[in-house]
This record gives structure tokens, sequence and C-alpha cells, in this order.
């Protein structure tokens, strides 16, 4: 089959089924345009609370929707797409990044460097309180901070904490709490030891995984963040309804220290993870913001209500090399060489994504001004001919006379399983080799790659921070966002280097190298860098989407 005939029936398949599933509350597919993770669960069910939520539409308020049920509102558990948006407006941490993306002061009102950069030492506003009034001391970061790291907490968050002092030991099992470097010298000052200088840290606690934790509320309720009446933030807003996989509520926190510059009184979100339901849903007003279905992107990406915002993350397949085939390094290449992202972004997602030639996006700068991405160049390139050469090799050295049974696993949403579609039908036209197509609910999806138990999955990675170290540490042995089994020394050495280099030169030497290392053995390959497009309300202004991270709604309003 040609290819153009293999694209013309993905896209007549997308069509077929935006058309069909357009009115179907129960049906799965994208989540909110505010983020492109993806992170899906269950679709809106309709309930007499969605119903009584539509009857306060009037006034500043927001809605808004998250595509699925959050994972958890537990900081150093919500590590998700689907938690941290939300996550990042209940609470916030020592810093909050602002409307220029730079850290700025959130919880500590100023802080100190030492002349190494080793020690921070940071003073809380002396006005910052929780919901509940209590204030906010130095021990909920340390309390909260302790947790991220304790290994019996299993946080998939917790490799962030390890340019802390002690933390990779505390996490590891091999050291201990009172090993951190985390001291809380009195009730409105923290002081946090570094293992080397880190000149993006401010950057770094602006992430939810840092944020702190009302000591006594969670030492006297364990699942103070599970409903809406036990949770307690300190953030712009509180929680104030949580119908678990239906929608939740905001209202405007006035505890909250800087609560005079929260122009917002509400903020509605809905659980909608179908394109076309939210497209719907936000012509007829029930949303302020929605993303852009494939089908109708020619269409509407010229209109009025279309945004376009820089985004730092990767679409990208995983391969599992403990599971044959996939543990042969020329059969992992050649199922990745043989797929044309253009043909991908082009014909399938169609928002103007970049096709990813490595895994690090653009838009890092290294010491001597050079994009990182177009320094390191492109490391997968297109080429079906040394595909089935790569394929033949490796079926030879694992001895196969035919390639063991390949299932392409995806969690349920109408993109996913376009692009899947389409590479499945590129595998038989080029390579000869029947792929099986599998899908699941995101939260069993997550768990399988988690354990290991998927073979070939698709994925996403959004940075956690402004720096390429955080794409590239995911990988190293034995880290949570691994899921591949894929280990190599070499570039565990790297990845430590560049974590402890403080020369910036040097250090973007270790990470230039961590890359090429990373695509010598191909354990994943990328599809697409991420960008953030989707349409809003013209009524609606203020609301921050930054490029590494989440969605600001401190600032926003709607008129």
């Amino acid at each position: 089959m040609k290819k153009w005939l293999v694209l013309l029936l993905v896209l007549m398949l997308t069509f077929l089924v935006a058309c069909t599933t357009g009115n179907d509350e129960s049906s799965e597919g994208d989540s909110s345009s505010d983020d492109s993770n993806s992170e899906e669960s269950t679709g809106q069910e309709e309930t007499e609370s969605d119903e009584e939520s539509s009857d306060t539409s009037s006034g500043n308020v927001l809605r808004l929707n998250n595509g699925s049920e959050p994972t958890s509102f537990d900081p150093p558990q919500g590590f998700n797409a689907v938690s941290w948006n939300a996550l990042n407006n209940l609470m916030e941490g020592l810093t909050r990044l602002d409307e220029s993306h730079q850290p700025a002061g959130g919880i500590a009102e100023d802080w100190k460097i030492s002349d190494d950069g080793l020690e921070y030492t940071f003073t809380l506003r002396e006005d910052a309180n929780w919901s509940n009034g209590d204030p906010v001391t130095a021990e909920d970061f340390v309390f909260a901070w302790t947790r991220l790291l304790d290994p019996d907490e299993a946080s998939p968050a917790a490799f962030l904490g390890y340019f802390i002092e002690g933390a990779e030991a505390f996490n590891n099992g091999e050291g201990s709490a009172e090993d951190l470097g985390l001291v809380a010298e009195d009730e409105k000052t923290l002081k946090v030891t570094l293992n080397a200088p880190t000149g993006f840290f401010l950057d770094l606690v602006s992430n939810p995984a840092f944020f702190p934790v009302n000591k006594a509320v969670a030492e006297e309720n364990p699942d103070w963040h599970a409903e809406a009446d036990s949770f307690v933030s300190n953030g712009p807003f509180t929680l104030s309804e949580w119908e678990h996989e239906s929608h939740f509520t905001f209202k405007k926190n006035p505890e909250y220290w800087d609560a005079e510059n929260v122009e917002l009184e509400e903020v509605h979100w809905a659980m909608v993870n179908e394109e076309n339901t939210e497209y719907q849903m936000y012509e007829s007003g029930e949303l302020d913001t929605a993303a852009i279905p494939s089908d109708l992107a020619e269409q509407l990406l010229d209109s009025e209500d279309a945004f376009f915002v820089d985004q730092a993350g990767t679409y990208f397949y995983r391969f599992n090399v403990e599971m044959e085939p996939f543990q042969n390094e020329k059969i992992r290449k050649a199922f990745a060489k043989v797929i044309k992202q253009e043909d991908i972004v082009q014909y399938i997602t169609k928002n103007n994504e970049e096709p990813a030639k490595g895994f690090v996006s653009p838009g890092f700068t290294d010491a001597n001004g050079n994009d990182f991405r177009e320094e390191n160049g492109e490391l997968l390139t297109h080429d079906p001919e040394e595909a089935r050469q790569l394929l033949k090799e490796g079926m030879e050295e694992e001895g196969y006379d035919e390639l063991p049974e390949v299932v392409l696993s995806y969690n349920t949403n109408d993109a996913h399983r376009a692009i899947a579609e389409y590479m499945a039908e590129i595998y038989s036209e080029e390579l000869d080799v029947d792929v099986t197509l599998e899908n699941t609910e995101w939260n069993v999806f997550l768990e399988d790659q988690k354990s290991l138990n998927l073979q070939f999955s698709r994925s996403s990675f959004l940075a956690d921070y402004a720096d390429p170290v955080n794409f590239l540490e995911s990988f190293v042995t034995d880290s949570s966002m691994n899921r591949t089994g894929w280990s190599n020394e070499k570039y565990d050495e790297l990845i430590a280097n560049a974590k402890n280099e403080a020369d910036e030169e040097k250090r973007y030497e270790y990470l230039y190298e961590a890359e090429q290392v990373l695509f010598d053995e191909l354990p994943l390959f990328p599809i697409h860098f991420y960008n953030q497009v989707g349409l809003q309300k013209p009524e609606v202004s203020g609301i921050v989407r930054h490029p590494v991270g989440y969605m600001e709604l401190k600032w926003a309003s709607k008129e």
C-alpha cells in the first residue's frame, strides 16, 4: 500500500470517529488544551451537581476542562498534567513562576545564596497562611520535602529532589532523613543545602512536587488531600467541591497572602477527555478554553480565539528492552527509523508541532549561547531502507525466523489511536511486520508502563524545570521515569557528572554526550516536540501557560 493511501485512510478514520463520538459523553479522548500531556481517564458523567454548577456562571467565574480525574492532590504524588495544572493554583511553593516565566517570590519573600552556591536561606512571608488560618511554616516545607524523598512514600517525583544534600541516599534507602540538607531555623526561616551549585534551583522549587504540606493537618488525617472538605491549601484558590470522575470547583482563597491580586471568584473544572465533546462545550459556552480537534484544525487555527504558546516537552514511544524482540538494539532502531515524524505532524496531529529528531526540545541555551537542540543535531533519521536492513540483521542475531508478536500500547485517546494506527500501517507496509494495537484507560496504562508490563508504548514528557538535564535524567538506571528497563553505566555517569558540575560549558558537554549515548542504543524514539495550541474566549485574559511546567490562574480574569 502506498504511503499517501495509508495517510488518507488514517485521516478518513479520524474523521469518522470524530463524527460518530462527538455527542458520546462517555467517550474517551484528549485532555485539556492547557496541557498536551494527555493524561486520560474516563469521560465526564452528567450529574445533578453539574447542573447546579451551571447556575453559578455569573460573575468572574472561569470554566476549564481538566481532561480526567486528577491522580492526586498530594504534592509529591500528583506528578502529572491532570494533577499539576489544578494543584499549581491550589498551592504555592517558595517561588512561583511569574508572567514572564521567571521564578519570583511565592511563600518566600526573600532568600540569600551562599558564595559557594550551596546554601539557600529562605525567609517565609509573615502573612503566608493555610486556608484554615494556620501559618505556613518552614517546618511544613521540611515535612513535605522529607515525604517527597521518603522511600516508603514512593513518590514518582522524588528524583527532582536529588540536588539536595543527602536526598538521593535517603531515597535509595542508604541514608536517613536526619542527613537531609533541610533545616527549619525558626518558624519562618528555611535553610537548604545542596550537593553542588544548581543555577536553576529557584526555578525547580516552583514545581508542585516542592509545595509545602500542613504538617499538623497531615499527621491528623493522612488522607487530607483526597476530598474537598478536608483539603487545606496555601495558594490563590481553595478546593470547594470535588465530585470524583465528574468535576471539581475552586473558590478564591481569602487567606492567600496575595488575595487582593486574585480576580477570579471561582474556577469550574470539567473532566471530559474527548476533544470533539470538549469543543462542543466550548461552542455552547460551557467551557472558556478548549483543545482544537484535528479534523477542525485547518479552519480553527486561523480563528481569533486560537492561541499558540511554546511548551518544553516531547511526544515519544518507549521500547521495553526486557521484552522480546526489543532487547535487540537493531530491531529497536528499525522500528524507529521507518517512521516519518513529518507525516504524523502534517497529516494527523496538525497543530504545527516540530518533528523530533532528539529527546531534548528546543529552547534551552548552553553556556555559549547555542540552542541545545540545534547544537546536538538530528540524532534520528527517517530511512526505511536502512530500517529493513537493521531488522534483518537484528532477527539474525536473535535467531528469529519470524519476529515475536509486537503489541503497541497507548492510553485511550483519539489522537493517540490515529498515530498508532498510522504506525501499524507503516510497519506492515515497510517492514512486513503485523503489529497489534492495544489501548487502556490512563491509570491502568500508567501502572502497566511503570511495571514494565508493556512491550512498546506511547508516552510523553513535559519539562519539570527549565534545564535539559530534566529531560535526560529520566533514563538513568532505576529512575521511576525510565519505564524501559534500559540501563547504561556511561549514561548514568554522564548525568551524575552534569548534576555536580559547576562549570556551565563542561556541564553542557556532559549533557550533549548523554543524549548521544541515549540515541546510540535507542530505548525510545521521539515523534514530535510539544506546543500549546487551543481556543480561548475573548472575554478571558491573564491565563499564563508556562513553556516549562503548568498553568497559572492567579492573574486570570473573565470579564
